[in-house]
């Protein structure tokens, strides 16, 4: 394997961060990819810049990123970049501050190395497969929840009578997931099928932590598979998985079905 190390892989996602949050606040051009999906300029600016960085520093590997074409070509490489070069694209549009550039290293469908860069928040994240995990380059870790009822959950609009608690909900799935992994949440779910590019770096910063990370019905993620997608997210605090898996297991199992 080429010489590729974390801390190689944060100083490309902070460059490309630098030229998002250049533009930030201020003249983008946007548009809908599909229905309710936006997307800017700026993404596919920073998705050049990661595309074009990332070959550069390991020639041998893959590129699986939300704004370029993809094609079976990776699915022979051991190794796969897997990017989301604005995750949070609503939150970047909107002036808020609740987005990042997320790039991961995949070996053999594990990720190995993570980063998400978030400039607009001051923050950092970054994980090594059996290093731990860090955000401003302090260890990180889960929370000690044994109970799910009270756990709290990055989610703006909980129904009423809810036995969760809603905490700040970033645009960005991969820092709501982070936020698991530094303790200022207990549970991050999804129930929708979802892409890699997603929770690529975000869940080996979980994991890292001390989180439990599988998709919504409990089964280990996978990256690099040939649809580029899993069945929805649950990562948790390790005290409350099996409860969390339980509650939303006849739902989970009902949309999980094409």
């Amino acid at each position: 394997m080429p010489e590729v190390t974390l801390a190689r892989i944060a100083e490309i996602a902070a460059e490309a961060a630098e030229k998002a949050v250049e533009r930030w606040q201020g003249e983008l051009e946007i548009w809908e990819k599909s229905p309710d999906h936006p997307v800017s300029d700026v993404d596919l600016l920073v998705d050049d810049f990661l595309r074009e960085r990332l070959a550069a520093l390991d020639p041998e590997a893959g590129y699986l990123s939300e704004e370029t074409v993809d094609t079976a070509a990776r699915l022979g490489k051991s190794r796969v970049w897997v990017v989301d070069p604005i995750d949070g694209t609503r939150d970047f549009i909107r002036e808020r501050t609740g987005w990042c550039v997320s790039v991961a290293l995949i070996e053999d469908g594990q990720p190995i190395f993570g980063v998400l860069e978030a400039p607009a928040r001051g923050e950092r994240w970054m994980a090594s497969a059996g290093g731990g995990a860090t955000r401003n380059g302090l260890p990180i870790g889960v929370s000690n929840r044994t109970a799910l009822p009270g756990a709290r959950i990055p989610y703006a609009n909980l129904e009423k009578g809810s036995d969760l608690v809603a905490v700040e909900q970033p645009n960005s799935i991969a820092l709501r997931i982070a936020m698991v992994a530094a303790g200022e949440a207990d549970l991050v779910a999804t129930l929708r099928w979802g892409h890699e590019w997603d929770v690529g770096a975000a869940a080996l910063i979980a994991s890292e932590a001390g989180a439990t990370v599988t998709d919504a019905l409990g089964a280990p993620l996978i990256f690099n598979t040939h649809a580029a997608e899993a069945f929805g997210v649950l990562i948790t605090a390790p005290g409350i998985h099996a409860a969390a898996v339980e509650r939303l297991r006849e739902e989970a199992e009902r949309l999980s079905v094409r």
